[in-house]
């Protein structure tokens, strides 16, 4: 679980929810069906037409990578690729079959595939650098997603609101019910302008973030196989892939 982001919505929701309390406010106001259903019913329709139905399946995917998935744990990786490097050397690449099978992240497994299969650098290199585009592709579509429904979100709202005050305006017969009409077509409004600054556009940058790190992880991996297959010395490889982190993290895995 991703205590960040979960903390990070409480926060938001709590301000907004507090203020509007503090005001005087009535909370069953705000959760009324008819704006509720423009706005999310709206958003999520314009949205799914400016994709495909295969992205629309991975939303639920996309929700559990934003609210539950942890960074990488940079300098284990280093250790690993560190301790393969000195195996490779002490016993040959093949020597490293056993670890392939035991090893969990799979594009680590796949570049130790390659690398015990004999890959040449160059073909090895190029093989993991296309592996790790199309996974940051496939991840884009995502934040693409939540971006546009972060987009459609607002108008939504302006558009119920819109609707609202049609509906209120047309219907002048009782003045004293107007000014709560007025006030409950701006609902739309609300909702539109929460959804996309709460949820929609954090979800997205959520997602961006967790493709940086990402990226990183499998460039390092990339790098790391690579000096494996050119038999670099192990304590090149692990000043090489320290690179990959904050200093003050290359202090404590020295």
């Amino acid at each position: 679980m991703d205590f960040a982001t979960i903390l990070g919505m409480i926060l938001a929701v709590a301000a907004i929810g507090g203020a509007y309390h503090l005001e005087g406010g009535q909370f069953g106001t705000i959760f009324l069906a008819a704006p509720m259903l423009i706005v999310i019913g709206g958003t999520l329709g314009a949205t799914v037409v400016t994709t495909s139905m295969d992205t629309v399946r991975q939303v639920p995917g996309y929700l559990r990578r934003a609210m539950t998935g942890g960074s990488y744990r940079f300098t284990d990786t280093i250790e690993r690729i560190v301790r393969l490097a000195e195996k490779a050397r002490r016993e040959g690449i093949l020597g490293l079959e056993n670890d392939l099978r035991r090893e969990k992240d799979p594009f680590l497994r796949k570049a130790l595939q390659l690398v015990v299969d004999g890959t040449d650098v160059g073909t090895l290199r190029d093989i993991l650098e296309i592996e790790s585009a199309y996974a940051a592709e496939r991840q884009k579509k995502g934040i693409y997603f939540f971006r546009k429904a972060g987009g459609f979100s607002p108008t939504m709202g302006i558009l119920g609101t819109v609707l609202g005050l049609v509906h209120t305006l047309s219907n002048t017969g009782d003045a004293s019910r107007m000014a709560t009409a007025i006030a409950a077509a701006f609902i739309a409004t609300l909702w539109g302008v929460g959804l996309a600054n709460v949820f929609f556009l954090p979800v997205s940058d959520k997602l961006r973030l967790r493709l940086d790190e990402e990226a990183a992880h499998l460039e390092l991996i990339t790098e790391g196989a690579v000096a494996i297959q050119s038999g670099e010395n192990p304590r090149n490889i692990r000043r090489r892939l320290l690179s990959f982190i904050e200093p003050i993290e290359r202090k404590e895995s020295d």
